[in-house]
């Protein structure tokens, strides 16, 4: 399976975390599935929820590291999605976010909070420039995989 990628799509999500650089950027993908693979149609990008309040909802996590090692998107902004995509014919595929000054690597975080039916885009910012870009999907036993990324027109 792949994730297929319009190049403006990527733009969005670049611009984007260059743009929230120090903190995390996030975003929500909606597309379709199909027997091959998963296609972004819209890109969403949202505003980075991470906050005491949002720690709270992740138990054991301390809430020091705020938005330049976290992000969050708000229950009601997912939950918007989810309804525009019904509407539209669509799904929630995936989520995007940034890792300011750091690899493209699933964080622990990362990894023991994600969805098995997501797709995670994972940009490394370095110094505020958009760097390295990976998609991961969790396997059968909740690990991250990379997940082959085809840039379409």
């Amino acid at each position: 399976m792949s994730l297929k990628l319009p190049p403006e799509h990527l733009q969005t999500i670049r611009t984007h975390a260059e743009n929230t650089y120090p903190e995390e950027c996030c975003g929500i993908m909606l597309g379709y599935l199909t027997n091959s693979g998963k296609t972004v149609v819209e890109v969403m990008p949202t505003d980075n929820a991470w906050s005491a309040e949002a720690a709270a909802d992740f138990p054991g996590d301390d809430i020091v590291y705020g938005k330049r090692r976290r992000y969050a998107i708000a229950p009601q902004i997912m939950l918007q999605a989810q309804k525009e995509a019904r509407d539209r014919h669509l799904n929630i595929i995936g989520i995007y976010h940034s890792h300011p000054d750091y690899p493209n690597t699933p964080s622990e975080f990362d990894r023991e909070w994600a969805w098995q039916e997501y797709s995670y885009i994972i940009v490394s910012v370095q110094n505020g420039k958009a760097a390295e870009l990976t998609s991961w999907v969790l396997d059968d036993h909740h690990q991250f995989q990379p997940e082959a990324l085809s840039y379409t027109s």
